[in-house]
C-alpha cells in the first residue's frame, strides 16, 4: 500500500494544478526562493514540427492564462465514473474469482474430481500466486522485464496496457487470496464431511487454518487500510505469518495420515512429492525475502515546517521506487515515494506529511536511526521510461512519488500544486527542482499566495497539447485524483491516477 503522504495530504489541495515557473540556472542564486521566480508561462512542444527553431539559452513562450477555479465542475457522467471503478483491478478480481468459483462448483458437483483429490494444490497454489504479486522482488522483475523489452518503440495502447497491469496487479492478489481462502473452507469441509476416514488432528488444523487466513484477509479490506493504517499492519502481517505455520502443520499432517489405513506415516519422501508441499514451500520463501534485505540506517530529517518532514537516506535511486520505512524491525512500516536524482546520487530523500502516529513522531521526535527494506518495490512511475513524452502531476506530498521522475528524465514535465512550498517543503526539495528542471517542463503552483485553485483540466489539456505528452501520472488526495481522472477520461487523455482499492 501506498501511504497517504503519497496520494497528497488533504490541507495541501484543494489546489489542483499549477501554472509554470520560468527560471534560468544562470539568473537564479542559490538562496532565491520558488515564489520569488518570475510569472509563469507555458511552453510550446519543442519536438514540434511547427515551433520555431531558437538559439541555444532562448525559449519561445506562449502565454496561458488560467483562472482561479471557484465553481466545482459538475461530475463526469455515469459512464465515464463506470470505467473508471471498473478499473483493471477489478477486471482481474473478476476473472480470478469467476476462474475459482466456477472451479469449486463443479468439483461441489462432482463433475470435476481432480480438485477433489488434490484441494490443497487449489489452496496453496493460489495463496502463493497472491503472495507473488506482493512480493517486492518478484514485482520488481515484472517492471524491469517490460520497461526493456517494450519501451518507446511498441504501440501507445499496448505501453499503456503494460503500465495497467502493472499497477493492478492487486486485483490478481486480492483474487487469489480470496480464492484459495474459498478453496480451504471447501477442502475443511469435505474432511468433514468424511471425519470418519480423516484424524481429528488434521479437521482441528483446518478449522484454525481458516479462522486464522480469514482474519488476515479481513483486516487487508479497503476500507480497513485506508481508514485504521496500523490495524490492518499487526493483523495482516502477523496473522499472515501465524496461517503460514498453521498451512505448514495442515499439509503436514494431511499429507502423513493414511485413509486407508486410518494410520500416520511420516514419510518424507511422500510429502515432498506432494504438489502442496512445494507450493508451501515457494510460499514461505517469498515472504521470506523481502524481510531478509531489512536494516536498520542512519537518517538525517529536516523539518522545514510542522506539516513535513524530510528523511535524507545515503545512496541514490532509480526513479519511480517506493520505500517502506519503520521506527522497529518489524511493527508498522509505511510506505513513501522516494525522491532521487539518480543512482549516481549521494543521497534520496523522503518526503513524509504529518497524517497520523508514525509521520507525527518524526516531527516530534526526529530519529537517527530508521529500519528499511534494502529492496526497494516499484510504483506506477517506474513506466515512464515506457513512454516518449509525459506529465507527471501532483499536489501536497504527493511530489514524494513525482519528482523522481522528472529529475531523472528530459522527457517529463512537472506540475506541482501545494500551499507556500518553499516555506512548507523546505531549501532541499525546492533546490532539487530549481538545479534539475528546466523552465520549459516545470509548473508549481502556490495555492496560498494565488489565492485559489486553476481550471485543472485546462491546465492539464494545454500542458498535454503543448507538451506532446503520451500519458498522464497523478498523485494526489481523493478529491483531486477523482477530479483529474474523470476529466482526462473525458478529455481522451490517457491517465494514471493514485489508488485506494489494492
Amino acid at each position: 500500500m501506498i501511504n497517504d503522504a503519497e496520494k497528497g495530504v488533504p490541507d495541501q489541495y484543494p489546489v489542483a494544478v499549477a501554472l509554470p515557473v520560468v527560471h534560468s540556472s544562470s539568473s537564479i542564486s542559490a538562496t532565491e526562493t520558488l515564489s520569488s521566480m518570475s510569472a509563469p508561462e507555458i511552453l510550446p512542444n519543442p519536438m514540434s514540427e511547427k515551433s520555431p527553431s531558437r538559439a541555444p539559452g532562448t525559449t519561445a513562450k506562449v502565454a496561458l492564462s488560467i483562472p482561479p477555479k471557484k465553481v466545482m465542475k459538475p461530475r463526469a457522467g455515469r459512464w465515464i465514473r463506470f470505467q473508471l471503478w471498473f478499473n483493471t483491478y477489478r477486471k482481474f478480481f473478476t476473472v480470478v474469482m469467476t476462474v475459482n468459483l466456477i472451479s469449486i462448483g463443479l468439483a461441489i458437483a462432482n463433475i470435476w474430481k481432480y480438485p477433489r483429490n488434490y484441494t490443497g494444490a487449489f489452496v496453496l497454489g493460489n495463496l502463493l500466486v497472491a503472495i507473488l504479486m506482493r512480493n517486492e522482488l518478484f514485482g520488481r522483475f515484472l517492471y524491469l522485464l517490460i520497461n526493456t523489452l517494450f519501451a518507446k518503440w511498441t504501440p501507445l495502447k499496448f505501453r499503456l496496457g503494460c503500465t495497467s497491469v502493472l499497477q493492478h496487479l492487486g486485483g490478481i492478489h486480492s483474487g487469489c487470496a480470496t480464492s484459495g481462502f474459498l478453496w480451504l473452507i471447501f477442502r475443511v469441509a469435505t474432511i468433514l464431511i468424511h471425519h470418519k476416514n480423516n484424524h481429528d488432528a488434521v479437521l482441528v488444523m483446518g478449522v484454525l487454518t481458516n479462522v486464522i487466513v480469514g482474519g488476515s484477509i479481513a483486516s487487508a479490506f479497503p476500507w480497513v487500510r485506508n481508514t485504521h493504517h496500523n490495524v490492518f499492519e499487526r493483523h495482516h502481517r502477523f496473522m499472515g505469518w501465524l496461517g503460514l505455520m498453521s498451512t505448514w502443520i495442515f499439509v503436514i499432517l494431511g499429507d502423513s495420515y493414511d485413509l486407508e489405513t486410518h494410520a500416520w506415516n511420516p514419510d518424507g519422501f511422500h510429502i515432498v512429492r506432494q504438489q502442496d508441499f512445494w507450493f508451501a514451500f515457494g510460499m514461505t520463501i517469498f515472504i521470506l525475502i523481502p524481510w531478509l534485505t531489512i536494516r536498520e540506517v542512519k537518517v538525517e530529517i529536516e523539518i522545514p515546517s510542522p506539516k513535513v518532514a524530510i528523511i535524507r537516506f545515503e545512496r541514490g535511486m532509480q526513479q519511480g521506487l517506493l520505500a517502506r520505512i519503520s521506527r522497529s524491525s518489524i511493527m508498522e512500516y509505511h510506505a513513501f515515494g522516494i525522491i532521487s536524482e539518480g543512482v549516481h546520487a549521494k543521497e534520496h530523500y523522503l518526503i513524509c506529511g504529518v497524517q497520523g502516529d508514525f509521520t507525527q513522531s518524526l516531527v516530534d521526535n526526529p530519529p537517527t536511526h530508521l529500519w528499511t527494506r534494502q529492496m526497494k518495490f516499484a510504483g506506477v512511475s517506474n513506466t515512464s521510461t515506457l513512454y516518449r513524452r509525459g506529465i507527471r502531476v501532483c499536489t501536497g506530498t504527493g511530489l514524494g512519488a513525482a519528482l523522481s521522475t522528472c529529475l531523472q528524465s528530459p522527457n517529463w514535465y512537472l506540475i506541482w500544486i501545494g500551499s507556500d512550498q518553499e516555506k512548507t517543503f523546505g531549501p532541499a526539495i525546492a533546490g532539487l527542482i530549481r538545479n534539475n528542471l528546466g523552465p520549459e517542463r516545470v509548473t508549481l503552483w502556490d495555492s496560498k499566495a494565488r489565492g485559489g485553485r486553476p481550471d485543472t483540466m485546462k491546465l492539464i489539456k494545454e500542458v498535454y497539447k503543448s507538451w506532446n505528452a503520451e500519458v498522464v501520472f497523478i498523485t494526489s488526495n481523493f478529491q483531486g485524483n477523482q477530479e483529474m481522472m474523470e476529466g482526462c477520461k473525458e478529455a481522451g487523455i490517457p491517465a494514471f491516477g493514485t489508488l485506494w482499492d489494492f
